[in-house]
């Protein structure tokens, strides 16, 4: 039995996420039926995390078990032959057998493109959101370093119904070591690195951030939005064509 770990990239545009779902195209679910062609192997490949549905990805990771001896060159090489072209294998590569794409990441980092742009090209707009009304960028720079440390991320975490309060409460905390936006050309750019993050934690963040851009919250806000660990505290969900997984560390 051999332990691999994949690096693939994908468009999610047209995808409803990472998690495999019936009778929906996802990103997970086209990797297993790719392997599965290729090799024989029924697996059901383990992500580094699940991304939303729209959500693109640089480098994400997934891991698997399989039997075939196909050399992992050659294996990628097939594997993007019978992929749909939005998702690219980038490398296979033997794991030793404790690795686990989620359990034995470090840290991630995703990136979040606001276009700025009177006109967005339309070979940018599966990318980036594109907002060109005005925005203070400086205030949500600085308003971007209040999440900096270790903290309770439940304000700007999914709603699960079936989930408790304190339960929520106990198991959504995160490390973030870096938090920042920076202007390039028509482009602002929020790049966030951290030991994990919760489900729509990013584009929940960003949407937060640009309330302090149009002025209706500042970084005092920011820091009692995190401290009140309360989801409907915080500032709607940004568009997921903007989001992309940018890397994962182990």
């Amino acid at each position: 039995m051999r332990n691999l770990k994949i690096t693939l990239a994908y468009d999610g545009s047209d995808f409803h996420g990472w998690q495999v779902q019936p009778d929906r195209s996802s990103i997970q679910g086209a990797l297993a039926a790719a392997i599965e062609r290729v090799t024989g192997c029924k697996v059901l490949p383990q992500g580094s995390g699940r991304t939303d549905a729209g959500v693109h990805a640089l480098a994400q990771v997934a891991s698997c078990q399989i039997e075939a001896g196909i050399p992992t060159e050659n294996l990628q090489r097939a594997l993007n032959h019978v992929l749909p072209p939005a998702i690219r294998v980038l490398s296979v590569e033997e794991a030793p057998p404790e690795f686990h794409a989620r359990r034995s990441a470090r840290a991630k980092t995703y990136r979040y493109r606001v276009f700025r742009g009177e006109v967005c090209p339309p070979f940018l707009a599966r990318y980036v959101y594109h907002y060109p009304y005005p925005l203070d960028e400086d205030a949500m720079g600085v308003a971007a370093a209040v999440i900096v440390g270790e903290h309770d991320f439940t304000s700007f975490a999914a709603v699960d119904p079936e989930r408790g309060r304190e339960e929520e409460s106990a198991s959504n905390g995160r490390t973030i070591c870096s938090s920042e936006w920076i202007r390039q050309e028509e482009e602002f750019i929020y790049t966030v690195r951290g030991s994990g993050f919760l489900q729509h934690m990013v584009r929940n963040l960003v949407g937060t951030f640009l309330l302090v851009g149009k002025g209706t919250l500042d970084r005092a806000g920011v820091k009692r939005i995190l401290e009140a660990r309360d989801r409907s505290a915080a500032g709607p969900t940004a568009p997921a064509c903007g989001l992309c997984l940018v890397s994962v560390e182990y």
